[in-house]
């Protein structure tokens, strides 16, 4: 009993040892492959939270400068994180930042490059819709009509459609097409929350250019038409 036991042993591991010989390299170099992704993966991970963690401390940083009110600090600090960690969430935050404040200094231009590199290379689209409103607000300030009606085609957030419909409307305004004013000023004010403030604006606009929304607005339009003749006064 015992040799046909160790027959039965011998016979397995000599089964073993011929698999082993045909497939062991390609068994090995697979899983020398799955470790060492497993490593990279965890190493990358290890990597991107260093980089965040450091991201966010820059920002701080950034956002200390522009509280000063230091316009060419606060650019230099920015161009640093930009380059350091351009793709972590706080670049783009910072250079909002940095671009409201170099427009409320009168640096228009160093705004709108600020401005657009967010819009281009932010990969939150909430952040890249703000830097593009904003932008294609500086545009118009500028007279580039044309160019801010292109930028506004590039908010993807959703969120962001009505105040493009507006800012489209302005433009349109600015440009003396009314008629393409007033389907952007409806488009936005059918799409703004009802208790929106800034939904009243709309609707004050449309009034002035004799647009009424519709009867089940007639109290809101009436005081509008009301804050409209006020003003004509």
């Amino acid at each position: 009993m015992a040799n046909h036991l160790d027959l039965e042993e011998q016979e397995q591991l000599d089964e073993i040892k011929h698999f082993w010989k045909q497939y062991g390299n390609a068994i090995t170099l697979v899983l020398i492959v799955v470790l060492g992704g497993v490593a990279a993966w965890n190493g990358y991970q290890r990597w991107q939270g260093a980089q965040t963690a450091q991201a966010a401390a820059m920002y701080d940083e950034v956002e200390r400068i522009v509280a000063s009110g230091d316009t060419a600090q606060s650019e230099r600090a920015f161009g640093d994180m930009r380059e350091r960690y351009g793709s972590t969430e706080y670049a783009p935050q910072a250079g909002l930042l940095v671009g409201r404040l170099l427009f409320e200094a009168g640096k228009a231009d160093s705004a709108k490059s600020v401005l657009g590199w967010v819009a281009g290379q932010s990969s939150d689209a909430g952040y890249a819709s703000v830097a593009r409103l904003r932008l294609a607000g500086l545009l118009m300030d500028s007279k580039s009509y044309d160019e801010a009606l292109k930028v506004l085609d590039g908010v993807a957030a959703p969120e962001f459609a009505a105040l493009v419909a507006d800012r489209k409307a302005d433009i349109y305004m600015l440009q003396g097409q009314r008629e393409l004013a007033k389907k952007a000023y409806l488009s936005a004010y059918q799409q703004f929350d009802e208790q929106s403030q800034y939904r009243r604006l709309v609707l004050v606009k449309l009034n002035a250019l004799g647009v009424s929304p519709g009867a089940a607005d007639g109290t809101l339009a009436g005081a509008a038409s009301g804050t409209v003749a006020e003003a004509g006064k």
